[in-house]
């Protein structure tokens, strides 16, 4: 096993030129997006909580006509199950509309930032922000995992 690089690899790399000021901006931009992508993970987990909500609502009403609750469960399905979380739409559509509009524009800009930037290179700015803060040759401080010969699958 060989010893880890001192430094960020090649693909973090500050270009040449660019100032500290830009990869700090750019770093900006990138973490803004990543707030998005949090946002369209939580989309995500709002749209399977209301389709769970909705399978445990039918199954527990069919309980309840079981019990002897007929008319409850038949008002709860005609007026619950099926319906539109907002005007005209289930959550799978709210997840669509947001990927393809408002995540996409965010997704296209941010690479576009980078790309006019960095050259494309991603998390420049935390890849200066871990060189700074590590202290260098303390264990579990390594600028790069060390070479193993082992191969990715």
């Amino acid at each position: 096993m060989t010893s880890p690089q001192n430094g960020p690899d090649e693909a973090h790399t500050v270009p040449a030129g660019v100032s500290d000021e830009l990869v700090e901006a750019v770093g900006g931009v990138t973490a803004a997006f990543e707030v998005i992508e949090h946002a369209r993970g939580m989309l995500y987990a709002f749209h399977r909580l209301v389709g769970r909500a909705d399978k445990e609502l039918a199954e527990a009403l069919d309980q309840l006509e079981a019990a002897g609750r007929p008319d409850l469960a038949e008002a709860l399905r005609t007026d619950v199950v099926g319906r539109n979380v907002i005007d005209g739409r289930w959550t799978f559509q709210l997840v669509e509309e947001f990927d393809s509009g408002y995540y996409q524009a965010f997704a296209d800009a941010e690479r576009a930032v980078r790309d006019a930037t960095m050259g494309g290179r991603r998390h420049v700015f935390e890849a200066q922000l871990k060189e700074r803060e590590q202290t260098p040759g303390l264990p579990g401080h390594e600028a790069q995992p060390a070479a193993t010969g082992h191969q990715g699958r």
